[in-house]
């Protein structure tokens, strides 16, 4: 290919295209582009008339772009004419997802199961540990839960108490730390209160609202558990403590007992206690006798194993602790705090130690760790 002969040809070139009406420097781009198709074309076999090749080539090349210059201004221009877009309406369409995600289909363990893994944004451990199974149990479960709705349409919401065990469930992640959801499960408890007049929405209200009141003084800043024996109660936030308990009163008032109003209860003799020494242990082993009877939940008898601790003794809180099965969660935390207030710190170290190796949560296996420590130490002056 003949360089020499293209540096000659490019002066005419770019002449003829600005007599036909080309702006000069669009006229150049499209002439360089041109050279650039006739380096990468020519060595193949020149063209029998050059210039008038270089000239065909540019001018298309001028028309392209004028063209996609042309179409881009038009978008500019018809983006400008459109009238300035109004406030959009906030549509949040989260409760409902809850609903269809319990769907009559399934059996209320696996809609809370899948909801909890689809809406609410949980791992399958932390549902299998909210269920205390196995999380290989867990992922079973949820997988045949969604191979049951795959077929179904999801026009059939669920009930209220399918919901409300989803709500209690995320709420609780993320009170524990481990799933910031906490605010978001009030939120949405909050839209169903007042969409449904239903005492036991408003009992899992006040009870949100009774247990996030006291988050700020749940840690240290260094981050460690502070346990609520031990909590500066001038940090609990009064306000929401305040609505939390006229929720529950209200909702305690229509004589329709549930298990979150009992647990709202249970919160709430916590609150109003001006320190942990003056509180009512009696009355909330008394809402936990409640509890066991509508749920006969294991949990719930083991944090009545406390209160009951408490308001009798240790000795008959290891009483009440003797019947259930040791592999619970915190079952050797709550062994250990008892042993410990019997006069036991021996056998009360070596729990809290072996509670500590079997604690999921980070913050909690360092709390109980130095709780070991604490009493070793002891031991050794």
């Amino acid at each position: 290919m003949d360089e020499v002969l293209l540096r000659s040809l490019t002066p005419g070139v770019l002449a003829v295209l600005v007599r036909r009406g080309a702006d000069f420097a669009a006229a150049e781009d499209a002439v360089q582009e041109a050279l650039v198709e006739a380096v990468r074309g020519w060595p193949a076999g020149m063209p029998r008339d050059p210039r008038g090749w270089l000239i065909t080539v540019a001018w298309r090349k001028f028309l392209d772009g004028a063209r996609a210059e042309a179409a881009r201004r038009r978008r500019e221009d018809l983006v400008e004419e459109q009238p300035q877009a109004g406030p959009a309406p906030s549509v949040d369409d989260t409760l409902q997802l809850y609903f269809l995600c319990a769907h009559p289909s399934l059996t209320p363990s696996s809609a809370v199961a899948l909801t909890l893994r689809a809406v609410g944004g949980l791992t399958t451990r932390q549902i299998a540990r909210a269920y205390l199974v196995p999380e290989a149990t867990m992922a079973q479960r949820i997988s045949r839960a969604k191979r049951t709705v795959a077929g179904v349409r999801l026009d059939r919401p669920g009930d209220v108490a399918t919901v409300l065990r989803v709500l209690y469930l995320v709420f609780n992640e993320g009170y524990s730390g481990d799933v910031d959801l906490a605010a978001e499960a009030i939120r949405l408890t909050r839209q169903l209160a007042a969409s449904i007049d239903h005492p036991e929405v408003a009992g899992l209200l006040a009870l949100m609202l009774l247990h996030h009141a006291r988050r700020a003084a749940r840690t240290a800043p260094d981050g460690s558990l502070v346990p609520l024996a031990e909590q500066d109660r001038g940090r609990w936030d009064t306000g929401m403590i305040a609505e939390g308990v006229a929720i529950l009163q209200s909702a305690l008032a229509r004589d329709r007992l549930g298990e979150f109003q009992a647990q709202a209860a249970v919160a709430a003799l916590h609150a109003d206690a001006p320190t942990a020494g003056e509180t009512d242990w009696v009355q909330i082993v008394e809402w936990y006798d409640e509890l066991v009877r509508l749920t006969d939940n294991p949990v719930v008898r083991l944090n009545r194993a406390v209160a009951v601790g408490e308001a009798d003794g240790p000795r008959a809180g290891l009483a009440a602790l003797a019947g259930l099965d040791a592999a619970l969660p915190r079952y050797t935390a709550v062994a250990a705090y008892l042993h410990e207030r019997d006069g036991d710190p021996v056998t009360a170290a070596r729990l809290y130690a072996e509670a500590a190796h079997k604690a999921a949560d980070l913050a909690e296996r360092d709390h109980l760790t130095r709780q070991a420590a604490r009493l070793n130490a002891g031991r050794g002056r």
